[in-house]
């Protein structure tokens, strides 16, 4: 029998709308966050020299010594914080650590405060080891960014971690450094820990990025190779933990993960030497394509509210078109070939609204805004 923890997983519907793309002919994907940029040539390069190398044995659950080091340099090159090797964990991509992170912090009946809207499988994380979820609700009139009450509002004595994410997925906001610092203070006064899901770092276009760790050492960071290096297939991440949690997230590692793939370990090494000027030339390509949908929503007549200012996707209100979000991001699948994910994967806040992705080429978001612009008027 399927255990009861099981069937409470709700799925992931922006792998549906991709299965059920896959089905069909021509169709534009800006329903998931998948980079369309390959990996800087030096990366691909060291991954291959490692392999021949043989690097193909098990290494240590926290990872390999030169990685956890290359990522404390980066630390203290992006945000000048001083970060010892040994509070982190390398990880088999970012979702591993997020997994971790929940196991080492709830028993059964604590309960994580996360926004709404927020990413589609934070939930089932908390659920996976028995936790609680309880979300506060984001508005787009204020850019979907949190506000500290809110926060100290919601939490309470069964608190045992706070979830965010900067820059967000589905939103694209991104946290400055007085909120961040504002929710280490809630979360601090609660007993309880930030956890910080930072993957998209490195993908913002008008705002300042600020790790929490420039605001407390007592916060859990989760961050990875998939989105600023086109590594998503590679499957690497890190976390970065309170040095009282060094020893028990060691542990599970050793226990349900074992460890990150050697020589991609090896690879992530040389992304993380990647120079600066190719990640900046690949973020002003970000920017670009943003603007270019930000224009066309617009132009489309739907609500968009705000300007995402980081990650690779937006919100578009849709509840004055007929039907729900569904059957919007069903229509534009079906007549106009162009597959989008409905906000109800990302919590009730966005029920209402669809996400875009775009991570894909601007020539092929260019054709996706002709082909919705054939479909929509006609429905608006």
């Amino acid at each position: 029998m399927v255990s009861q923890r099981a069937a409470d997983v709700t799925p992931f519907m922006a792998m549906d709308v991709l299965e059920r793309a896959n089905e069909l002919d021509d169709v534009i994907h800006l329903e998931v966050g998948e980079p369309d940029f390959s990996p800087p040539e030096r990366v691909i390069e060291t991954a291959v020299e490692s392999l021949r190398a043989g690097h193909t044995n098990y290494t240590a659950a926290r990872g390999k010594p030169e990685l956890r080091r290359a990522i404390a340099a980066h630390y203290d090159r992006e945000y000048g914080v001083d970060i010892d090797p040994d509070r982190i964990v390398v990880t088999p991509g970012t979702s591993p650590a997020l997994l971790l992170a929940m196991a080492a912090l709830l028993d059964p009946g604590d309960e994580v405060v996360l926004t709404d809207p927020h990413y589609a499988c934070y939930p089932n994380f908390v659920r996976a080891v028995s936790g609680h979820v309880r979300t506060v609700p984001l508005r787009p009139e204020r850019g979907f960014q949190p506000r500290v009450s809110d926060f100290d509002a919601a939490v309470d004595a069964d608190t045992a971690a706070l979830l965010l994410n900067s820059p967000a997925n589905p939103t694209g906001a991104v946290m400055d450094g007085e909120t961040l610092a504002g929710l280490a203070d809630v979360a601090t006064d609660a007993d309880a820990t930030p956890v910080v899901d930072e993957v998209y770092h490195g993908l913002s276009y008008d705002a300042a990025e600020h790790t929490m760790l420039e605001y407390t050492d007592d916060a859990i960071v989760l961050n990875g190779f998939s989105k600023r290096f086109a590594m998503t297939g590679w499957r690497l991440g890190w976390m970065v933990v309170p040095p009282e949690y060094v020893d028990a997230v060691n542990r599970l590692a050793q226990n349900l993960l074992i460890c990150a793939p050697n020589f991609v370990q090896d690879a992530g090494v040389a992304a993380l030497e990647t120079p600066p000027s190719r990640l900046d030339e690949i973020r002003e390509t970000y920017r670009e394509r943003r603007d270019l949908l930000v224009d066309a929503v617009a132009d489309w007549g739907l609500d968009l509210g705000y300007t995402p200012q980081g990650a690779y996707y937006l919100l578009a209100d849709v509840s004055h078109l007929p039907g729900d979000a569904r059957d919007v991001a069903n229509l534009l699948l079906e007549e106009a070939g162009v597959a989008v994910t409905p906000g109800v994967d990302f919590g009730e806040e966005a029920a209402d609204y669809l996400r875009f992705s775009y991570a894909t080429d601007a020539d092929a978001i260019e054709t996706a805004i002709e082909r919705i612009e054939q479909v929509l008027p006609d429905r608006a």
